[in-house]
C-alpha cells in the first residue's frame, strides 16, 4: 500500500508553495507508506538544465572512509559532466549524499545522464529545465525538513509515500521516477504491473536503463519512449492502459501538465478535486483537505480513465 498525490495551480505563475502543500498532503497519508517519501517539483522552465544526483543511499554516519568516497564520487561526477560537453554554472551539496547543479548544455540528455551514471553507485534523480526530484527515507515531514521544501515555490508537482513490499527500503526504490532520458517528465504510481519483466526487457533492448527494481519506473521509461517518438503525453498515457497490465493508478507530470491514469479495474483509489485555483488529487480525500481550508466536493475518476490538466 502506497499513497500518491498531485497538485497543479491554474494560473501561470510559479510563486505557489508547492513544496509545503505537497508535504501536508503526503504527511496526512503517512499511514499508507512510512518507508520513504518523494517529490517531483516544477518551477518555470529555464534555458539551463537542472541536475540532481544521488551520490549514495544515505548519510555518512561518522564513517570517514565513506565520506572520502562520496567526495571522490562528487569530483568524478563533475568531471564527467564536463567531459559530456556541459558547463557547470553552479553546484551545490544539497546534503552529504545529494548533489544539485545548474548546467549549460545543448546536447543529448541520454548521453549526459549515462556519462554521470558511469560513476559507480551514482544515480541521476532528475535532469530537466523545470523538474527537480527529491526523495529520501522517512515520512514527508522528515524529508521536507531535510531538503527545506517549505521554502520551495513552484507551479505544480507530485509526491509519493512508500510502503516497501517487493523491493528494498532505499532511495533508489523510492518514487518519483524521472522518465529517462526525456526532459521534465516524472511519474508516481500505486499498484502492480503484472507484465513488468516483459516491458523491462523490451525497454532495455531499446537502450533504456533502470536504476531500480520497482515496477513504477517501467511506467516512467515507457512514457519516455512514447514521447521520444513524437506522441503527445495524453495519447501516451491512454496507450499505456492498453499495453501495461496489472492493477494500478498513476500520476504523471511534465513541464506544463499534470495527468492521471487508472487501469480498467480501477481498484487503486484516487480522489480528485477541481477548483478555480487548483486541481488536487490523492489516494485519500484527507490529503486534499489538508491543503484546502473550505468545504469542497471531490469525486473518483472512472476505470480506464485518463485526465490531463495543463497550465
Amino acid at each position: 500500500m502506497c499513497g500518491i498525490a498531485g497538485i497543479i495551480y491554474r494560473d501561470h505563475g510559479d510563486g505557489h508553495r508547492v513544496g509545503r502543500d505537497l508535504t501536508r498532503m503526503l504527511q496526512s497519508m503517512k499511514h499508507r507508506g512510512p518507508d520513504s517519501t518523494g517529490y517531483a517539483l516544477y518551477r518555470a522552465p529555464t534555458q539551463e538544465l537542472v541536475l540532481r544526483v544521488k551520490l549514495a543511499d544515505g548519510p555518512v554516519n561518522g564513517d570517514l572512509d565513506f565520506a572520502a568516497d562520496i567526495r571522490r564520487r562528487r569530483r568524478e561526477v563533475e568531471a564527467r559532466v564536463r567531459a559530456a560537453g556541459a558547463q557547470i554554472l553552479n553546484a551545490e551539496d544539497i546534503n552529504e549524499y545529494t548533489l544539485g547543479a545548474t548546467l549549460a548544455y545543448e546536447g543529448d540528455l541520454k548521453r549526459l545522464a549515462d556519462h554521470v551514471e558511469a560513476v559507480p553507485h551514482v544515480e541521476v534523480l532528475s535532469l530537466g529545465h523545470a523538474l527537480e526530484i527529491i526523495k529520501d527515507l522517512g515520512d514527508a515531514k522528515t524529508v521536507a525538513a531535510g531538503y527545506h521544501l517549505d521554502d520551495y515555490f513552484g507551479s505544480h508537482g507530485i509526491g509519493h509515500v512508500r510502503m516497501a513490499t517487493e523491493s528494498d527500503v532505499d532511495i533508489a526504490n523510492a518514487h518519483p521516477y524521472w522518465a529517462y532520458p526525456f526532459s521534465d517528465v516524472a511519474v508516481v504510481h500505486n499498484g502492480q504491473l503484472t507484465n513488468y519483466h516483459h516491458w523491462r526487457r523490451r525497454l532495455e533492448r531499446a537502450g533504456h536503463r533502470f536504476a531500480s527494481e520497482c515496477d513504477s519506473e517501467i511506467i516512467a521509461v515507457y512514457l519516455a519512449q512514447k514521447l521520444e517518438s513524437g506522441m503527445k503525453l495524453e495519447d501516451a498515457m491512454r496507450l499505456s492502459l492498453e499495453e501495461l497490465d496489472g492493477v494500478f493508478t498513476y500520476i504523471c507530470v511534465s513541464e506544463d501538465a499534470l495527468g492521471m491514469a487508472k487501469d480498467e479495474l480501477a481498484a487503486k483509489p484516487l480522489v480528485l478535486y477541481e477548483g478555480d485555483d487548483m486541481v488536487a488529487l490523492a489516494s485519500e480525500e484527507m490529503a486534499i483537505r489538508a491543503v484546502i481550508d473550505h468545504e469542497i466536493e471531490t469525486y473518483d475518476p472512472y476505470e480506464s480513465e485518463v485526465m490531463v490538466w495543463t497550465r
